[in-house]
């Protein structure tokens, strides 16, 4: 079993051993979602604009994974940096046994407000009726996404990111030969779905991921003295989880509700800007992949050193982490500025997708490095155990900031599906100003200040 103490050694090995195969794992994870987004083209625009309300409606209710996930790995995280293994075996228990209860409410409210979260980014007719059969489906895979990224943060706490790596690469493979399969069926000897079949090919996928994550967890020698009773909900620990899942989960929620927003202020110009939308992101993570498996490394490397109190490391780590992040986006802008046409091309051979891609993909280019730190601050606040700034920074950033600033370049400056692309990234330049200065506040609270980036005496220590 992978068990990393990252309290002491060098930073860069520690960054390097994380997030290697933290970011292969979300490359495998988007190029999921890029398969996905290809086979939906078969079936036209249509499908495509319906694939992305669908999923932008239901990754709304997974962000709870997301919080229980980011939970896990802090506090679990502080446990061990703490050499208290006790109180890190019963904490996954309980975050395991909220994370089935999360399960439970998640399908009530999919069953019942899923038509109405797709009804306002879309419009009545095929696409809507695309989207709405997708989430519907999709439903069924929700323990998958909450279950699994749950268990996935007791493993990154413990210094394991190969197991969810290993595990995405799986489903994306199995991703690629199902959905053809499902979607068409065998001649003669099965029928096919259709649309809906991509849809089933993710429950199946990442039912199975979430079933092998628990298993790895469960194997753990942290895990040997696990007695049964360890499961049964113990408030005070419910809190402490549900504490620092909530802020974290909410962030993520305003996330994705954020592209409500903009599929909102999209539809105004009709499904080839809403299609061509859903292409931008999957082409977007795609360049963020490596700076957000550092970003996710810096968790569990702030947890347990902020655990053992060694203050000085946990800056050393933080200013790597953005500063490495900010190089490797850097590096893409000239991918996404010059080649956004041809990326587009790959999903979609509509000359109107293909146009409107292209240029939200050159504003992508220019706020890249700007997500990065923002990453890295939000990391930095979830490991010092004040996930709920992480909250407020969202809240600001992706509902306040983003449709102000919509609303202004848009329509008051009337300046279009570009004022829609520069409202995007004002938000993000204001929010990331706010969580300067947050992030400053905490750091002289919590661990005397983030002091200067790069002091190699440090990093070595």
């Amino acid at each position: 079993m992978i068990e990393h103490d990252l309290t002491t050694g060098p930073l860069s090995g520690h960054f390097r051993r994380l997030a290697i195969p933290a970011a292969i794992g979300m490359l495998f994870s988007t190029l999921y979602n890029v398969v996905d987004t290809f086979y939906a083209g078969f079936f036209g625009t249509q499908a495509q604009a319906g694939l992305a309300v669908g999923f932008q409606a239901f990754f709304i209710l997974v962000a709870i994974g997301f919080g229980l996930s980011s939970a896990m790995s802090a506090l679990v995280g502080n446990a061990k940096g703490r050499k208290d293994d006790a109180e890190a075996r019963h904490l996954a228990a309980q975050g395991i046994g909220l994370a089935g209860v999360a399960t439970l409410i998640m399908i009530a409210i999919a069953a019942f407000a899923g038509p109405s979260l797709i009804a306002i980014v879309s419009e009545p007719g095929a696409y809507r009726d695309a989207g709405l059969g997708y989430f519907n489906w999709l439903i069924f895979a929700l323990p998958g996404f909450v279950i699994g990224p749950a268990a996935n943060g007791i493993l990154q706490a413990r210094g394991d990111t190969v197991t969810m790596q290993r595990a995405l690469v799986v489903a994306f493979f199995l991703n690629i030969g199902l959905n053809p399969l499902l979607m068409f069926g065998i001649p003669g000897v099965i029928g096919g779905m259709g649309f809906n079949g991509i849809a089933l090919a993710t429950i199946i996928s990442q039912t199975g991921v979430a079933l092998f994550i628990l298993t790895r967890v469960f194997g753990r020698a942290m895990m040997k003295d696990l007695k049964l009773a360890e499961f049964v909900p113990v408030l005070s620990k419910y809190y402490e989880i549900i504490a620092q899942a909530f802020p974290a989960g909410f962030a993520l929620l305003v996330t994705f509700s954020s592209g409500f927003i903009v599929q909102y202020a999209l539809k105004d110009y009709g499904e080839a800007a809403l299609a061509a939308y859903g292409i931008t992101m999957r082409v977007e993570q795609l360049f963020l992949l490596p700076a957000l498996g550092i970003t996710i490394s810096l968790v569990p490397i702030v947890a347990q050193n902020y655990g053992a109190e060694n203050n000085a490391r946990v800056r050393a780590a933080f200013h790597r982490c953005w500063m490495i992040g900010v190089v490797m986006t850097t590096i893409a802008f000239p991918f996404l500025w010059f080649g956004g046409a041809a990326a587009t091309r790959v999903f979609s051979d509509d000359p109107e997708v293909i146009r409107i891609a292209a240029l939200f993909l050159k504003v992508e280019a220019v706020i890249l490095p700007l997500y990065v730190i923002l990453f890295s601050i939000n990391s930095l606040l979830q490991a010092l155990k004040k996930a709920a700034w992480t909250m407020w920074i969202g809240i600001y950033r992706q509902w306040i900031g983003i449709a102000f600033f919509i609303w202004l370049f848009a329509y008051v400056i009337d300046g279009g599906l570009t004022g829609v692309r520069l409202g995007i990234a004002f938000g993000v330049g204001t929010g990331l100003l706010l969580s300067l200065w947050i992030a400053v506040r905490v750091a002289n609270q919590r661990i005397g200040g983030l002091g200067w980036p790069a002091l190699k005496d440090e990093a070595a220590r």
